[in-house]
């Protein structure tokens, strides 16, 4: 989570930050105890985790999200809540059931978070007004990137379809000879098509509905943004090499380590390496 791109949120007054863990979003418990006490937000965390209700919400929620979780120590822990002398911290918590709901760390965003399913709860804990607000915040804050997400989708679909232009273009001139049917025209386009396809998704658009009997469209339509901006590039790049006469088998190799460098630059999530493709840095 340290090197978590951090958002936040104003909720009454309170800066909120959330984080992204895995597609997971976590909600900063520190910024929203010190919403109830400013100079003493450890305090009302662990005040909070010392609660019996809250022990129950964790442990289930655990059991249901968390493979690794260690349900003998979550005993002993339970057991002891509302004993005056129980004291529990979130680092004690993760240390000794290995919970992966809440996370306290160090450094540059540094605190206690939670998953926003208990980032919620302990909201409530704290005020029921303050949670709905925050609620309202959260999903305000998700409705805008998920907005900013499908305008650049939209905008990478749109410039892959562009480029396809000039790939089939560069296919027509090129490869394909000036008295052949229709049907044959249309084997060469495929073949190229599926060059790419093999390039940047590890797979034929066959292969793909094969393994995806119950998705619509092809693997372009389910494809992500970085997906769709490299797989835009490579398409200008294949035309370039059509021109230059290259092979389809020399092509096939450097438009995949292309696509394997540009995936890095995007996503650090390299393309599928071919075999026999030389797996560059960039």
């Amino acid at each position: 989570m340290s090197k978590a791109k951090k958002t936040i949120v104003n909720v009454q007054g309170a800066v909120i930050g959330i984080v992204q863990k895995g597609n997971n979003d976590y909600i900063s418990l520190t910024d929203i105890a010190k919403y109830k006490n400013l100079d003493h937000a450890d305090d009302v965390i662990r005040n909070w985790l010392r609660n019996r209700n809250t022990l129950e919400l964790l442990g289930v929620w655990e059991r249901l999200n968390n493979p690794g979780f260690n349900p003998v120590e979550f005993d002993g822990i339970k057991t002891q809540a509302g004993l005056n002398s129980f004291t529990l911290t979130p680092k004690q918590w993760i240390e000794q059931t290995r919970a992966i709901g809440i996370v306290s760390q160090a450094g540059r965003y540094g605190g206690t978070y939670a998953h926003k399913d208990i980032a919620f709860e302990f909201a409530s804990w704290v005020s029921v007004e303050f949670k709905l607000y925050l609620i309202k915040e959260f999903q305000r804050l998700k409705d805008d990137e998920n907005r900013r997400l499908s305008q650049a989708w939209n905008l990478n679909r749109t410039l892959s379809k562009l480029n396809y232009r000039i790939h089939t273009d560069a296919i027509r001139e090129h490869l394909i000879p000036p008295e052949i049917t229709p049907a044959q025209a249309a084997i060469t386009y495929a073949s190229e098509a599926d060059l790419l396809n093999v390039a940047l998704f590890g797979q034929t658009a066959r292969q793909w509905r094969d393994a995806n009997p119950a998705l619509d469209g092809n693997m372009r339509d389910h494809a992500d943004i970085e997906q769709l901006l490299v797989l835009a590039n490579i398409e200008a790049m294949n035309a370039e090499f059509i021109h230059m006469n290259l092979a389809q088998g020399e092509r096939l190799k450097r438009l995949n380590q292309i696509a394997i460098r540009q995936m890095r630059t995007l996503t650090a999530a390299p393309a599928r390496v071919l075999p026999g493709a030389r797996d560059e840095q960039p």
